[in-house]
Parts: structure tokens; C-alpha cells; sequence
């Protein structure tokens, strides 16, 4: 078996041969930690991370690097990227980090979103150096082979297009934001089957594509279950073979601001029947444009209830208990510059259609001020509820924290975010609904398109 000490570089310092080779019995909850939900923030040598000490034997790493679908330069990359994290690096083969990775009892993982490619890692807190070290080997010195591409990244990207053919759910999210923002963060989450992607994806445009996405300001590091201190003097070892800046010979990330526009698409589906009824949102809390008020009414329009066996106090839960076959849903996707507030409806072709002008009444009704303070009170408690629990989710939590130091210089802090819903008023709810209903909804419609209604038949402007 490998030993712990042949994981490490025979020239490391001796204070992390110090931390890596501890023995077990004295693994436990290191230092006492500050207990504080709030990310401390720091720079070393240009990247930006953030920490915060939560008690515990376990530390959470990432890096968040502002390179998700919608920065992606040519169709494909954000998918590439992320399924060549842990692939073959120039120090080492995938085997030997797999192999490693195991011995030392962590957890490893990549995934992107419309902003933000993270790749992370979870592993036991004393072993902060050996995984700082290979998050920084990830993003600067990955070999982006041809075999790799060819027999590993491209049929795992096939199969999860094949995947989302059936989905009908995620075909109308996709549509949605296609509709609303047509570029950039319309950019589908994963490309469909029909995308000529081959074209585009080869393992030297991705190369050149990484070094982009992994640039300095592009990035940032941050962990969960560790000293400030003690990330700041690894990530200044270990991060500092990535490039400054993005080379002059890659085309520039398109940083064009979102810009919403709204309509309406409809999709011919044998597989299901889903209806995305969307509105402008608000931004992240870190952006510029941000709206406590727009989380306030989705709690308030809500669809499923929080407390079991109760179909819950918000206002479709109510307005659609005639459609047991339907399943309604609000969410409120946050953006570092624009937000898309959708309303989720899935099932029979009937009951979708008849739940959806439900919908728009309930929407109507908090626009006209025919909701009552209680309701108002309780959806602004589960709003702030929801984002205090996402902020304090350990993965969640270092996505918004990671975008926030990228995008705008600044951690994602939940005691703001606490403080900002508790101060949104009834009017303020009321006034959000009326300009939502004023201008124009975005409508996706997927599955029976003989059944399932036009935004007009159901009473919103497109």
C-alpha cells in the first residue's frame, strides 16, 4: 500500500510534511473554530479567497472560476472543462490522483452552472496542503490529450445530451433562458443533440480556452472548515503558476451585461408536458441590481409546501389543489447581473394547461393587493429562511461565495442577505407583482402542443 509520505514532494517544506504525516490519534477538530457563518476574504499574489473556520474534522476546497456556459467561447467548453478536471496533469496521470485522492479518504468533484465551472474536493482537515496543491495543478497544468478527449469526455458529454432529450422539465428551463436573455446566460446549461459541437471541441481549443477561464482574475479559492491564515499561505505555494491574465492570442470572454427580453417558444414533445411562466428577477445578493422583494414573492406564490401532510399558505398551493396531476413549482434563479423568476408547471397535458391561467390569477391577485399581511409575513420568514439555508449549505455557499469575489470583489455574507428580506414591505411585494405582470413574461412551453396554451390564452403579455 502507499504510504501517506510518498503522496507528498520529496522538496515540500517540513512544516507541511509536519501536517501531512500527523499521526491518526491526533486528528480531531485541529484548532477551535470561530463558529462564524461570515467569510473572511484575502489576496495573495492576485487570487482572491475566501475562508470560513466552521468546527468540524472536515475541510470543503474549491475553486469557482467565472467560466460556466455563459462565458464559454464556442459551444461545449464549460462541458469540457469540467470533465477534464482530474484527468491526466503534467505532474501526474489520473490514476495516481484517483489513487491518492482514495488513500487519503476524499471526496472529489466538478460540475458548472450558467456563471461557473467549481471543481472541489472534500477531505480530512489536516490534509488542506496536499489538495490546495492539486486544485492549483488541476486549472494550470492539465494535459488536455486527444485520447482523453476522445474516450472520456466526449461520451460522458453524449450521454448527458441524450439525457436531457427526455427531460422535459429541463428543456422548458433551457428555452426559458433562451427566450429571456437569448445570449450569455441563455446559453443552455448542457448542449442539446442537435449542437454542432464536434466542430468546435478539440483538445488545443480547449487548452487555449483553460487558460482564459483559470486566469488569476478569473478565479477564486475558497474552503469551508479551515484557519484564514493557513489558506492564504498554501493558496501563495501552490497557485502561482496560473497566467495573470488571459493570453492575447484567445478570444476574450464576452462580458457583455445581460439584457432581458422575453417571448414566448413552444417544443413539440412525446415524452411529458412542462410550461416555464417567467418574469425578470433580481441579481445575486453581491450584483448590482439586487431585490430582496423578488425572493419575498416567490415564497409567496410558492406551489409546494413546506410542512408535511399541509398544502402549505402559499398562494398556487391554494389556487391549484383542482389539479392533483400537476406539480407547481416557484424558483428564483440569481445571477451576478439579472435574475429569472420561474413558475415550474409539469404533468398531464390537461391539467398543465388549466393550472397555468390558475397561475396567472394568483400572480394578478398579490399585483391588486388582494393578499393579507399574514401571508406577506409568512412568505417573507420562508424567504429568508431559504436563503439563510443556502447560504449556509456548505456547497452553496461556496459557489455564491466564489462569484461574488470574482464578479463584484465581494463574499456571499447570509447575515446580510438575513437582514435585507427582513426589511422588504407589503408594498414593495405588491408594487415587484404589478411591474411583472405590466411588462413582458417569457412562456416555454414543452410536450403536447395541441393542448398546452399560448401566453395570450392565459392572459400575459409576451
Amino acid at each position: 500500500m502507499i504510504s501517506r509520505a510518498s503522496l507528498c514532494r520529496p522538496a515540500q517544506l517540513n512544516v507541511r510534511r509536519q501536517c501531512l504525516f500527523q499521526p491518526s490519534r491526533f486528528r480531531g477538530l485541529a484548532t477551535p473554530a470561530s463558529g462564524s457563518f461570515s467569510y473572511e476574504t484575502g489576496d495573495v499574489g492576485g487570487v482572491k479567497f475566501a475562508s470560513r473556520d466552521l468546527a468540524g474534522p472536515t475541510t470543503t476546497l474549491a475553486v469557482v472560476a467565472k467560466a460556466g456556459t455563459r462565458y464559454q467561447i464556442l459551444p461545449g467548453f464549460a462541458d469540457g472543462l469540467e470533465q477534464f478536471a482530474f484527468k491526466s496533469t503534467h505532474k501526474r496521470s489520473s490514476l495516481r490522483i484517483t489513487r491518492e485522492s482514495e488513500l487519503l479518504g476524499a471526496e472529489l468533484s466538478a460540475y458548472h452552472s450558467r456563471e461557473n465551472l467549481v471543481i472541489g474536493a472534500k477531505f480530512m482537515r489536516d490534509d488542506l496542503p496536499y489538495f490546495v496543491e492539486l486544485l492549483g495543478e488541476v486549472i494550470s497544468k492539465t494535459k488536455y490529450t486527444r485520447h482523453e478527449l476522445q474516450e472520456e469526455v466526449l461520451p460522458v458529454i453524449k450521454l448527458n445530451q441524450k439525457a436531457l432529450l427526455g427531460k422535459t422539465l429541463d428543456l422548458a428551463i433551457n428555452s426559458a433562458h433562451g427566450v429571456a436573455f437569448h445570449r450569455g446566460l441563455g446559453t443552455p446549461l448542457h448542449p442539446s443533440s442537435s449542437t454542432p459541437m464536434t466542430k468546435y471541441l478539440n483538445e488545443n481549443y480547449l487548452e487555449a480556452y483553460s487558460k482564459a477561464a483559470y486566469a488569476k482574475p478569473n478565479f477564486a479559492v475558497v474552503a469551508n472548515g479551515v484557519e484564514h491564515s493557513e489558506l492564504s499561505k498554501w493558496v501563495g505555494e501552490f497557485f502561482t503558476d496560473s497566467p495573470d491574465a488571459a493570453p492575447s492570442d484567445v478570444p476574450a470572454i464576452d462580458m457583455t451585461p445581460s439584457k432581458y427580453y422575453g417571448g414566448e417558444e413552444r417544443i413539440a414533445h412525446d415524452a411529458g408536458n412542462s410550461m416555464i411562466l417567467a418574469f425578470p428577477g433580481s441579481s445575486s445578493f453581491t450584483g448590482q441590481s439586487y431585490k430582496p422583494e423578488i425572493s419575498v414573492l416567490a415564497s409567496l406564490l410558492g406551489g409546494q409546501s413546506s410542512i408535511k401532510w399541509s398544502p402549505g399558505f402559499s398562494l398556487l398551493s391554494k389556487a391549484t389543489e383542482a389539479y392533483p396531476g400537476a406539480h407547481i413549482m416557484t424558483t428564483h434563479a440569481a445571477y451576478s447581473d439579472a435574475g429569472l423568476l420561474c413558475i415550474s408547471i409539469n404533468g398531464s397535458s390537461n391539467q398543465v394547461r388549466d393550472a397555468s391561467k390558475d397561475v396567472v390569477k394568483a400572480l394578478k391577485k398579490v399585483a391588486a393587493g388582494e393578499v393579507s399581511k399574514e401571508e406577506i409575513k409568512k412568505a417573507i420568514a420562508t424567504a429568508k429562511f431559504k436563503a439563510l439555508e443556502s447560504g449556509q449549505n456548505i456547497a452553496a455557499g461556496l459557489e455564491l461565495t466564489g462569484a461574488g469575489l470574482v464578479q463584484e470583489g465581494k463574499a456571499h455574507q447570509i447575515d446580510e442577505v438575513g437582514k435585507g428580506i427582513d426589511g422588504v414591505t407589503e408594498d414593495q411585494v405588491k408594487k415587484a407583482a404589478k411591474a411583472l405582470l405590466d411588462g413582458k413574461a417569457t412562456v416555454s412551453a414543452v410536450g403536447d402542443l395541441y393542448v398546452l396554451p399560448f401566453a395570450g390564452e392565459i392572459g400575459l403579455n409576451v
